[in-house]
This record gives C-alpha cells, structure tokens and sequence, in this order.
C-alpha cells in the first residue's frame, strides 16, 4: 500500500514560520545577556515581546529598554522580519545566492503578501526589499538630527531602531517607558514618524503604482483600482479620524486641553496616523475619553492598506464592505467602486476577513474580562489592537497577567497570520471535498 506524504500547504508554511520565528526570538531574549541587567527575563515576558515585534504590533509587558544591546538588536531582526515578512527573508538569502526560485518558491511569496499571480513576484520583492532599506534609511537620517543633540552618540542606535520600528508599523521604540510623549511637540520626530507610518501601511502596490503614472506622466484616474481605494480611503480616514479626536479631546486637559491650538491639531493628527497600526503614542492613551476610545478602535480595526506592512482588516476591504452594505440597501446587486466592477470572490473574502477579525476582537474580550477583571472599555480596547497589531494600550499591557498575557500573544499572532489565513490553513485538505450541491431554500435575514 502505498504511504501518503506529508506535505504542508503555503499558508501553513507561512504560519509556521512566524511560529518558528516567535519562538527562537523568545529564546534568544530570555537569555541573561539579553537583559540590561544581566539578569534573565521571564521566559513568558521573552516570548511575548519576541511575538510583539515579529506580529509587528507594539504591546509590550516589560520596555524593550530592559533588554541589553544585543537584546535591542535581535527585537529589531524580529521587527524587520515580521515587517517583510518571513518568507520574504528566506526569499532574499535564496536570491542572494544566486539560485532560482522554483514554482513552489513564487507561489509562497505569492500568498506571503497576499498576490493575485506569480508574474514578476520575485521583482516585486527586490523592489520592497529595496525600497524598505531606502525609506528606513533616510527616515534614521533626518531623525539623527534630533535624537543626536540630546543623546549623543546613542542617537544613531536610537534613530535606526525608530525608523525601522516606524515604517514596519512596530510601534516599539528604546526611548523609555512614555513612548513619544517626550517628543510630541518636536516636528522632525513625530512629523518623520507619521510619515514613515503612512508609507508602509499604504502598501508596496500603490507606491508601484504611484512611480508609474508619475514616470509615464498620467493621471490620477489611470491608477489602478486597488490603488485608487487606498489612497482615497487612507486620506479620508486619516482627516476624519483627526477631526474626531480633535473634537473629543479638545477641552481634556489630560490630552490635547492644555494646548495651543496649533500643537492640538497637529497631536490629533498624530493619533490618527498611529491608530492606523503604528503604535506609538503621543498622548496617554488611558487618558483619552471614552469616545476617542471607541473611536480608536473602529480606526485600529480597519487598519492599513493590503501588502504592507500594516494590520487590520485593511482599508480596501471596508471599503468594499460599505459599498456592499450601501449597494445592498438600494437594490443594486453588484458592488462597483470608480466605474469598476469588484469581482464577487473578492466581496466574499472581504466579507469572511472582516467576520473572522471580528471574531478574534470579541473572543479576546471576553477572555480578557474573564482572566484579568479590568475595566472592559480598556479590555476592548487591548484587543483590537492586538489583532489589528497596533500596540496602543490604555495602561493594561504591563498589568497582564500570565493567562492574559497568552490571550494577547494568541491574539497578537492571529491578527498578524490572518484568521483567515489560520481556517484556510488547517482546512486545506478538506477543500473541493464536497462537489454536491445541496438545494437551496430561501430564509429571512435582517
């Protein structure tokens, strides 16, 4: 009789290798030279922070201050590892090689970030590998100029990691224990950090995009569709999210109150940015008001836009969500964005994407209420920007305990692989099983 081979799909490769990933980075920082001190984190605290800079999301338990040099270093791999993702590493010591990337190579990088083909895959990487380098590098470079005069020397180390920690949407930094609450007012380091933010969570596609029409001289409308989404969508939310918070935070003196009204604008911007699944805070976020929490949620839900470095469920996919609800409301029964057509597979992804987050959210919840027993509006509040890899947090993170702190590197772990990814992963032998159609009946919804 013949032996059935074990094979492993693409997806759960990829879930593997951020499992690997997670787990030699928990090692290697629980390890006493990784301390400042000498003295071994927590193998549970190693972990988690190893999980929080590969998932890219910024919640830490203990400040990555607390690990030595070397311990900063490896943070950082994990942080640029996550931010291009496993495969794409392996990718790139392949090509460095010089040695050809078979099929099964293109159709893993292919579903890594989330393609709809081969053709060109592997210039696709070069061009992100590259345009990556770039961006972080002149993002550290104009940082230095302020991180330099106040901490000498350090402030290369410092600005590096920021920049890096920055663009992959990390929310990490070695400053201290209050994020940029010591920088907020400093135009260079937070203006740099909101752009670092907003160009990887905009996507590697649009930026190729974006090249094209301005090299063949074209104009907006000859962008493509994806790119025309996330543009629009990214600017609409980044403007009404900072007009909100603007509004909500205007008289708190614990926020924006105190400020000139200039610093109020540009710091409401600035929390519409990292909300954005950047993570870096400004402002206290345990200080914010209840709306402005709420209002952080919806914006960490939604998130960056696709093949990026952000999280979320993705700006194009509540885009196509709404269009879908408001197309459903008036009778129309196809959805059509920019006078084109969306495919009805990509509604149906949209749809599962969004379920499946939202599922994560409110299992996260409700596990955390039930383990930790603090306020639920801060619980909900961690969730979302667990699964959305955010790292933004209303002072529960450090106050975790260990059954709390397992939820959020579960959740964190999902939101960063896809719940999505995660079903399909494990349900991969079992599709195109079922080639009977059951008969249909109508029900009533709504």
């Amino acid at each position: 009789m013949k032996q059935r081979r074990f094979h492993l799909s693409n997806t759960q490769m990829i879930l593997l290798s951020f499992l690997g990933a997670i787990l030699a980075g928990g090692i290697l920082l629980a390890l006493p030279f990784s301390a400042a001190d000498g003295r071994a984190i927590p193998f549970t605290d190693a972990l988690f922070t190893a999980a929080t800079s590969v998932c890219v999301t910024g919640l830490v338990t203990v400040p990555v201050i607390s690990f030595s040099p070397f311990g900063q270093a490896v943070i950082l791999i994990l942080i640029q590892m996550g931010g291009l993702g496993i495969v794409t590493f392996m990718s790139i010591f392949t090509l460095a090689l010089n040695r050809k990337m078979g099929l099964s190579d293109r159709l893993l990088l292919q579903d890594a970030f989330n393609l709809n083909g081969i053709q060109g895959v592997v210039t696709f990487i070069r061009r992100a590998v590259i345009g990556t380098l770039i961006a972080e590098a002149a993002g550290a470079l104009i940082v230095m100029t302020a991180f330099i005069p106040r901490y000498g020397i350090r402030g290369i180390w410092l600005a590096v990691f920021h920049a890096v920690s920055a663009f992959c949407n990390a929310g990490l930094d070695i400053l201290g224990t209050d994020s940029l609450m010591g920088w907020a007012l400093s135009p260079v380091v937070c203006g740099m950090t909101e752009l670092l933010i907003i160009l990887g969570g905009v996507g590697f596609v649009v930026w190729w995009d974006l090249g094209r029409i301005i090299r063949e001289r074209k104009r907006f409308r000859d962008l493509t569709l994806h790119s025309k989404i996330a543009l629009c969508a990214t600017l609409v939310l980044l403007l009404c999210g900072a007009l909100g918070f603007l509004v909500l935070e205007y008289e708190n003196p614990a926020t924006l109150g105190n400020l000139p009204f200039w610093d109020k604008i540009r710091m409401a911007f600035f929390q519409s940015v990292t909300t954005r699944t950047a993570g870096f805070a400004a402002v206290d976020q345990g200080s914010l008001t209840g709306g402005s929490a709420l209002l952080g949620c919806l914006l960490m839900f939604i998130g960056g836009s696709p093949v990026g470095t952000a999280g979320g469920i993705k700006t194009v996919t509540f885009v196509v969500l709404t269009a879908f609800a408001f197309n459903t409301a008036i009778g129309n029964r196809e959805v059509s964005l920019f006078s084109r057509r969306v495919p009805r597979q990509t509604l149906y992804k949209a749809i599962a994407v969004a379920f499946v987050s939202l599922a994560t959210v409110i299992t996260s919840s409700l596990l955390l209420c039930l383990f930790t027993r603090q306020n639920a509006l801060d619980l909900l509040y961690e969730a979302v920007s667990a699964t959305a890899t955010v790292g933004l947090s209303r002072n529960v993170t450090g106050n975790l305990n260990e059954a709390g702190k397992w939820v959020i590197m579960a959740t964190m772990y999902l939101g960063r692989v896809g719940p999505l990814s995660l079903a399909v992963a494990f349900g991969a032998r079992r599709e195109n099983r079922n080639l009977i159609r059951d008969p249909e009946e109508e029900i009533s919804v709504g």
